[in-house]
C-alpha cells in the first residue's frame, strides 16, 4: 500500500457509534453522526446508519452532495450556519439546517419555495463559548420568524459549547437551554407543535451526559470525534468500551541518521512562526517521514512508544526513534488526535483506506514498530 495513508476500521467504528447510541438512549437522546472529519465519505456514513444514528450531519454542503450522490437517504443536517450563497444546494440535498441569521432563513424559505421542498431550521443558541448562535435575548424573535415563513419548519433549538474557547457544557448551560425550549413551547399558540429537537452539542457533551447531568430537554448530540477517536475532546480521555485506534496514520521513512539533538547557528522565524527551542540531548537517531504540515498536524499525532515528535515543515515529519535507527523505506504509525485527523482527510497527498471485517487492528500493531535493531 501507499504511504501516506490513513486506514480507518469500520467495523470498530460501527462499534463505538452503536454502543454510544445505546448509551445516550437510555437518557432519552439520540445521535446525529457527524461525517466531516471524513470529508463526508459514504463508507462512513453507511456504517453511521447501520449503527442507528437519527440523521447523519455535516458541516460542508459539498460533503453532503457527496453522501447524496451515493445514493443514501437518510435524513442529512447542514450543521454549519448556512452560506446565503449556497441557498439552492442547501435545500436540493439537506433536510434540516443550523442557523442564526434571518436573511439567510428568508433566503432559505424562498428556495424551498422555488423547488417545493419543506426545510427543517434548528435555531442556534449563544451559551458561552462565543462561536455561533443567538443570544438567548433574540432568539423569540428568531422563532417567530421561522414561523410565519413558507415552506420552513421549526424543529428546535440547539447550541455548540467547546469548540472554539473550551466551555464545557454542565448544568448550568443545558439548563439554559432546557428553559429556553420549555418557554418558547409555553408560548406557542395551539396551532404549532412542540420542538422536537433540542441539540445539546458534540462530542465534548458525553462526560457530563454520563457523569448524571441534569437532562432536561436536550433530547439529541451530534457525534463525530467521539465515534472515531473514542476519547472524550474535553480531557482526552478514552471512553470506557470505545476504540480509540479505529483509525492510524501511516507514513513512509526517507531519511535515517545519528544527528545532534539541537540546531546550530543564528536562530530565526520558520515557515510557520517561531522556531523551538530544542532541549540538548546529545546525539540522537533521527528519522523523517515523508509528511508534513501540509498535510498534518503534528502536535496531535500519538507516535509508538519510544519515539518523540520533534517537529515538522511543510513536507517533512522529524522524529527522534529513541534507542533504534528506523530502516530507510520502512513505515512509523500514529494515532490521530481530531486535529491530525482532519488535516489528513482533507489533504489530497494522504491515501485513505476504509477496511470491514479485517485484523486492522493487527496491521496496525505491526506497522506501529515498524522500526529495525
Amino acid at each position: 500500500m501507499s504511504a501516506p495513508r490513513i486506514e480507518i476500521d469500520l467495523d470498530k467504528i460501527f462499534h463505538n457509534a452503536k454502543t454510544l447510541v445505546s448509551r445516550l438512549k437510555t437518557h432519552g437522546i439520540s445521535v446525529s453522526g457527524v461525517t466531516k472529519a471524513c470529508c463526508g465519505a459514504p463508507q462512513l456514513a453507511r456504517v453511521l446508519v447501520r449503527a442507528g444514528v437519527v440523521s447523519l450531519a455535516d458541516s460542508r454542503i459539498e460533503n453532503i452532495e457527496r453522501i447524496r450522490k451515493a445514493g443514501i437517504d437518510t435524513s442529512i443536517t447542514l450543521i454549519r450556519t448556512p452560506m446565503i450563497s449556497q441557498v439552492d444546494r442547501i435545500i436540493a440535498a439537506a433536510d434540516i439546517s443550523l442557523n442564526t441569521e434571518p436573511d439567510v432563513i428568508r433566503a432559505l424559505s424562498v428556495a424551498a419555495c422555488n423547488a417545493g421542498k419543506q426545510h427543517g431550521i434548528i435555531l442556534m443558541v449563544e451559551l458561552g463559548d462565543l462561536r455561533e448562535g443567538l443570544m438567548p435575548c433574540d432568539v423569540g424573535k428568531a422563532v417567530q420568524l421561522v414561523r410565519q415563513l413558507p415552506n420552513i419548519n421549526l424543529i428546535g433549538l440547539g447550541t455548540n459549547l467547546a469548540c472554539r474557547n473550551g466551555i464545557s457544557p454542565d448544568n448550568d448551560n443545558m439548563g439554559k437551554l432546557s428553559n429556553l425550549a420549555n418557554q418558547i413551547d409555553s408560548k406557542a399558540d395551539t396551532s404549532c407543535r412542540p420542538m422536537s429537537v433540542v441539540s445539546g452539542g458534540n462530542s465534548a457533551n458525553l462526560d457530563w451526559v454520563f457523569s448524571g447531568g441534569d437532562i432536561g430537554r436536550i433530547s439529541n448530540l451530534r457525534l463525530g470525534e467521539a465515534i472515531l477517536l473514542g476519547c472524550d475532546p474535553l480531557h482526552r480521555r478514552p471512553i470506557q468500551g470505545l476504540y480509540t485506534d479505529a483509525i492510524g496514520l501511516t507514513a513512509e521513512v526517507i531519511e535515517s541518521k545519528i544527528k545532534p539533538s539541537k540546531p546550530w547557528g543564528s536562530i530565526a522565524h520558520t515557515s510557520f512562526g517561531p522556531a523551538l527551542i530544542a532541549q540538548e540531548d546529545g546525539v540522537i537517531f533521527q528519522a523523517i517521514l515523508a509528511i508534513g504540515q501540509q498535510d498534518v498536524d503534528p502536535s496531535s499525532l500519538r507516535p509508538p512508544d519510544g519515539i518523540t515528535v520533534l517537529g515538522a515543515s511543510s513536507d517533512h515529519l522529524v522524529l527522534n526513534t529513541g534507542t533504534t535507527k528506523a530502516v530507510v523505506g520502512s513505515e512509523i504509525t500514529f494515532l490521530p488526535d481530531y486535529s491530525a485527523l482532519l488535516r489528513c482527510m482533507t489533504s489530497p497527498y494522504v491515501d485513505k483506506a476504509y477496511f470491514e471485517k479485517v485484523e486492522t487492528s493487527h496491521r496496525i500493531a505491526q506497522t506501529f514498530s515498524a522500526l529495525a535493531s
